[in-house]
């Protein structure tokens, strides 16, 4: 296959940046996406250009790094797929595929398609965890946990913090994210506890972040690879609501 890339290059975050294009020649349709980078990195080498900067780490779409907006949409257009686990199969030969970082006010550009996510780190600290003491972990296996409840849990815990939501989003919202890691852990009675304090906290620090508010377009869900249900995000209004009153 051959491709005609628009990469979006940026060499800091004061730099201006812009659109620059590339070919990607003799491209296999088994690769994956990054990989495919990955050989037209190998050519810029060759010529002594700048290689482009791309996040990623795991490439098993477990970790979330690899964000990319590909012609428009997060991930590109496989639905419940990261990045990294997007095939070139998916793509046409002779494509133009255009290639951004995530817009928003909260993941400003370090480098080219590289964006700074310790937002969502924050969020996390503020509150996204279990500090009472719940035993060893035997101890904690002792604590019955009903199997909707579980599986409800485990659909939450899912998300992997890549920021697609956020990048999808008109607004720019965190909710989708926000809503999943508080959900995950007020379902188990190891973090049912501290439930009111940890959904004050987290919402706190997300508009702290300069996300924007949920309007109810659904792209968060429709773009999320691990597919998070956007019910979470009622769930987590209905807990805010009553940790406020």
């Amino acid at each position: 296959m051959n491709l005609k890339l628009r990469v979006w290059r940026q060499k800091n975050p004061s730099d201006k940046g812009r659109v620059m294009e590339y070919e990607a020649k003799n491209i296999s349709p088994n690769m994956s996406f990054l990989e495919m980078l990955d050989v037209v990195n190998e050519g810029l080498t060759q010529k002594n250009e700048e290689p482009i900067a791309f996040d990623h780490d795991c490439r098993e779409g477990i970790c979330g790094t690899c964000s990319l907006m590909i012609n428009g949409i997060a991930h590109g257009p496989e639905r419940g797929t990261a990045a990294c686990q997007l095939h070139m199969r998916h793509f046409k030969d002779g494509d133009t595929i255009t290639i951004e970082p995530w817009r928003a006010k909260a993941f400003p550009v370090i480098k080219d398609l590289v964006v700074d996510r310790s937002a969502f780190d924050r969020i996390i600290q503020a509150g996204g965890f279990v500090s009472v003491n719940t035993g060893s972990a035997p101890d904690a296996n002792t604590l019955l946990v009903a199997k909707d409840k579980a599986e409800l849990a485990m659909d939450a815990a899912a998300c992997i913090g890549c920021g697609a939501c956020v990048a999808s989003c008109k607004n720019a919202s965190a909710m989708l994210f926000v809503a999943a890691k508080v959900s995950h852990l007020s379902l188990l009675p190891q973090g049912a506890l501290e439930k009111e304090k940890r959904v004050k906290n987290m919402v706190a620090q997300m508009d702290k972040e300069g996300f924007g508010g949920c309007t109810n377009q659904y792209e968060c869900q429709a773009v999320c690879p691990k597919e998070i249900n956007v019910a979470f995000i009622a769930k987590m209004n209905r807990e805010y609501l009553t940790a406020k009153t």
